[in-house]
């Protein structure tokens, strides 16, 4: 390959709440998503992948380190990311790469590693230690909002309501109008546009790694022409939910917390109310709109693809494409992400190495997860992976073999403590430390365990794929219950931290544990 040392480039693509299953490539009825299918018949589309934690700085942590949440401890947006963890652009820099971001990576800061005045420590939205950036677009999103006005769009709704129907229609009924700014002028457009002029300035005989962090297709939920109307609110499978909500908020006391915390304000500026109460017609009219920014982002993930081809550079760039976690898109009348459902941590991953062609165009049903990506690219960098990762390379799959003792189920962690606020603290009246669950997924059981003597989930993915039916007092599943909160447990002590745990200093010197 070309690039300095004969290494390849890397492009890592995350995008924002995009959910596993749609895409065209993976079977989807309705999603189209022509750019990334393109991308998977070169690569590898791994169709059951799974986010680490939510929200996003919990989720980001786990594929940025390779490390599970109970290891890096990023519980909550804000929750800071500890200065001893090591991460994929940390491990890229000492290969003599210089990571850098457009977007955000939204990982807060160590506050021991600064003045207790540092306005860094006045946000959640820090930059992942090792990058360099090029194109911040945090949440205010200031940076894209300037670009527009130059372009002469009226910015002065700011963010978020500038993301209001232009037309000015408001009210609790949702609506396809478009906003203000164009298909081409969206904070995805403004990103890869920043992209490919940086791509233009780099040194053929330099190997390159960038990280574009797409915030779609996150809440807001609107889009431009044509994207607004290009799918059909009728269109799109049946919502995974009991008859109504106060039946599902009656089966466990997280839910019933949930359905009261949900506001329709956190997905469309401006509506009132809880997103218990919009009912199927408006649900299916927010995912029509979801499917068009799903559709949105591919096209630029087209003209990400043009732009590296011209540039000379399609042969010899890994390229990563994947979500921090999904959304829960009307199922269980809920939006949004967190809590233990599937369809909050079933997200997309696509990988493409143009030097490993063996198993090009092919779909892997293992199980795995965002922890395997800091693994996987070191791996296929040919380096030494660390022993104390809790993710695996994915490598083998990527070269169409069969890994041995590959995993046979999923984990994920939900963290609902609120350390400045003592929300959750407050309702179930248990401790901060308490307020969490985990979750093991396997082919067909699926154990939810909570803290603080919350009662624990059991379902039948089998016969109830929507996780309607809790088991997990029902005598006859007694043993099934039995065995996977051993298993969780035994993960659970497994993935303990790691990373001074296999040293041992010895007469000789330090002896590190190597498989």
């Amino acid at each position: 390959m070309a690039g300095k040392g004969n290494r390849p480039n890397i492009l890592l693509i995350t995008c924002d709440q995009w959910r596993g299953e749609c895409l065209s490539a993976a079977g989807h009825g309705v999603v189209k998503t022509p750019n990334a299918d393109a991308l998977a018949a070169e690569g590898v589309l791994f169709r059951r992948h799974y986010g680490g934690a939510a929200p996003c700085s919990p989720a980001r942590a786990c594929l940025y380190t390779g490390l599970y949440q109970m290891t890096n401890r990023v519980c909550r947006n804000g929750t800071p990311l500890g200065a001893r963890h090591d991460n994929i652009a940390l491990a890229a820099r000492r290969l003599g790469y210089d990571p850098t971001l457009f977007g955000y990576t939204d990982v807060a800061p160590d506050p021991g590693m600064l003045h207790p005045g540092d306005p860094f420590l006045r946000s959640y939205e820090g930059v992942l230690p090792g990058f360099s950036v090029r194109q911040l677009l945090p949440e205010h999103q200031k940076q894209w909002l300037s670009w527009l006005a130059q372009r002469g769009i009226d910015i002065s709704a700011g963010s978020p309501d500038i993301h209001r129907p232009a037309n000015g229609a408001a009210g609790n009924e949702v609506t396809n109008a478009p906003p203000v700014y164009s298909k081409d002028e969206t904070p995805t457009a403004f990103l890869v546009g920043e992209f490919i002029r940086w791509l233009g300035e780099q040194e053929k005989a330099q190997a390159w790694f960038a990280h574009l962090s797409f915030i779609s297709p996150h809440p807001p939920f609107i889009v431009p022409e044509p994207y607004n109307t290009m799918y059909d609110p009728a269109d799109g499978p049946a919502f995974h939910h009991a008859g109504n909500w106060e039946e599902e908020a009656a089966a466990h006391p997280y839910l019933a917390y949930e359905y009261e915390a949900q506001k329709r304000s956190k997905f469309i500026p401006g509506a009132e109310g809880k997103v218990r109460d919009w009912g199927d017609k408006n649900l299916r009219q927010i995912r029509a709109l979801y499917y068009g920014m799903i559709s949105e982002v591919d096209a630029q993930l087209g003209r990400i693809w043009g732009a590296v081809k011209a540039a000379g550079a399609w042969e010899d760039t890994i390229i990563v494409l994947t979500s921090d976690h999904a959304e829960m898109m009307g199922d269980h009348f809920m939006l949004g992400k967190g809590g233990f459902y599937d369809q909050s941590y079933h997200i997309p991953l696509i990988v493409r190495d143009p030097s490993r062609r063996q198993a090009a165009g092919t779909q892997v049903e293992h199980l795995t997860e965002a922890v395997d990506i800091m693994p996987t690219l070191l791996d296929l960098l040919d380096e030494h992976v660390p022993v104390h990762l809790d993710g695996s390379s994915l490598k083998p799959f990527i070269e169409r073999k069969t890994p041995k003792d590959w995993r046979d189920a999923a984990h994920w962690e939900f963290d609902f403590r609120s350390v400045s606020k003592g929300t959750a603290e407050q309702h179930f009246g248990i401790g901060p430390r308490d307020c969490n669950l985990s979750v093991i997924r396997g082919e067909r059981f699926k154990y939810v365990h909570f803290g603080g003597g919350l009662p624990p989930l059991l379902f039948d993915l089998q016969e109830d794929p929507g996780e309607l039916r809790n088991l997990a007092d029902d005598p006859a599943f007694a043993g099934v219950r039995l065995e996977f909160a051993e298993r969780l447990l035994a993960w659970r002590a497994r993935h303990l931290d790691q990373s001074l745990a296999l040293v041992e200093l010895t007469e000789e010197g330090p002896v590190a544990y190597g498989p």
